[in-house]
């Protein structure tokens, strides 16, 4: 008969690797999570399409895209803080900021 420890490195030895696995089986994805993940990465694809096409504010990519202001916001921050996009200059009232998309850690311009 095994003694604890050897009988628990056997077990950890076996699971090894393992661990992704058993925690999707044991403690699965709400529904609703997966499909809030889904939703917010086809608004940021849907942002980075419209970025393609030129620089623009958030007021502008709002009215294109038909979303709230406060949510293209949210996502182009996401979007700043990962290294997509980056600011430009700020639109001719002094109130917004051109975005644009990024390419390979330099600006397409």
């Amino acid at each position: 008969m095994l003694c604890y420890p050897t009988l628990k490195r056997k077990i950890m030895e076996v699971e090894k690797g393992k661990t992704a696995k058993y925690l999707k089986e044991t403690r699965p994805v709400p529904k609703e999570v997966t499909e809030h993940l889904k939703y917010f990465t086809k608004t940021k694809k849907t942002l980075l399409n419209a970025l393609k096409e030129g620089d623009k504010t958030v007021p502008q990519l709002a009215e294109e895209l038909k979303l709230p202001k406060n949510e293209v916001m949210f996502q182009l921050m996401s979007l700043l803080k990962y290294g997509f996009v980056e600011t430009g200059e700020i639109d001719d009232n002094d109130e917004y900021f051109y975005y644009k998309i990024k390419s390979n850690g330099k600006s397409k311009s």
